[in-house]
């Protein structure tokens, strides 16, 4: 595995396997691997001659008061990670290397981001297109790979990829989770004892509103409802929000007639967690999410 920590080195190796003909894989991540993470990389080796990992944790997609400083790092347990899955090249940059100076262009997503955590998070995806967009230039990636359990962002990325034409084609890969359901994340290990008994009542939550649709359950207020009510006698946690929306446009709808996202997100004392699931008008999982 080849680490590059330049823009200019890596745009180099980039053109010269664009020049080869070989396929790119990528992997944008903030660091401190956990299995969500592994789990792309397995899947990046199955498409890609050559897989890419960038680890940067981005200024630009944290708001104020948000925990940009102590988000967990490790480079050293993540380049060894990186390595044992297949990773070809990893990307380590700065935040000056990744904006060096002030930018001139702005760009802003004006859909898909007033709901879910985008409502409490104003400009987070504003970051995110922004720093995706200058990775994927540098990468040439042929595929991107980003995992379900924040499918707000996937249906951005899908949004930025398709109207400004990038010939990078996104795979959506579904949750990791634990044994007992809870989704895999970086902040998981901030949860107390307590909590993490907890936790693993979002996934239940959201599978309660699966099973009313597949019971027949068209009303989206009655099974937001009946989500929130299972949340707060399960857990402890302050609920942020429980959304029923379209998928991927993320609209709010009056009737259940085609494939929803329930996703939840709940405040425990050091760790906001989000959960959701994907699946169509009836209740099962589609085979092909965007």
């Amino acid at each position: 595995m080849k680490i590059v920590r330049t823009v200019n080195e890596l745009v180099s190796i980039t053109d010269t396997l664009k020049n080869d003909n070989k396929t790119i894989g990528f992997i944008p991540t903030m660091g401190y691997l956990h299995e969500g993470h592994t789990t792309l990389m397995d899947e990046g080796k199955k498409d890609a001659d050559v897989l890419i990992a960038s680890i940067f944790v981005n200024p630009l997609q944290f708001g104020p008061g948000e925990d940009f400083e102590r988000y967990p790092r490790d480079e050293e347990r993540d380049q060894k990670v990186s390595e044992q899955h297949g990773v070809d090249i990893l990307f380590i940059p700065t935040v000056d290397e990744m904006y060096p100076q002030e930018s001139t262009v702005k760009l802003h997503v004006n859909k898909r981001t007033d709901v879910l955590c985008g409502k409490s998070r104003p400009g987070h995806f504003d970051g995110v297109v922004t720093v995706l967009t200058k990775l994927f230039h540098i990468t040439k990636a042929d595929f991107a790979y980003f995992g379900l359990k924040d499918a707000q962002q996937v249906a951005v990325v899908k949004g930025l990829i398709d109207d400004l034409n990038f010939s990078t084609k996104l795979i959506a890969v579904p949750t990791v989770r634990e044994t007992d359901g809870l989704a895999k994340s970086s902040r998981n290990v901030y949860l107390s004892d307590q909590e993490r008994v907890e936790a693993v009542h979002l996934h239940k939550a959201l599978r309660r509103g699966q099973q009313l649709i597949i019971d027949g359950e068209k009303n989206p207020v009655m099974i937001i409802e009946k989500v929130k009510k299972y949340i707060e006698t399960y857990t402890n946690g302050q609920i942020d929000y429980v959304d029923l929306l379209s998928f991927p446009s993320l609209k709010l709808m009056e009737t259940i007639d085609q494939q929803i996202i329930i996703a939840v997100a709940v405040q425990f004392r050091k760790a906001r967690l989000i959960d959701n699931i994907i699946i169509s008008e009836n209740g099962t999982v589609p085979k092909a999410i965007v």
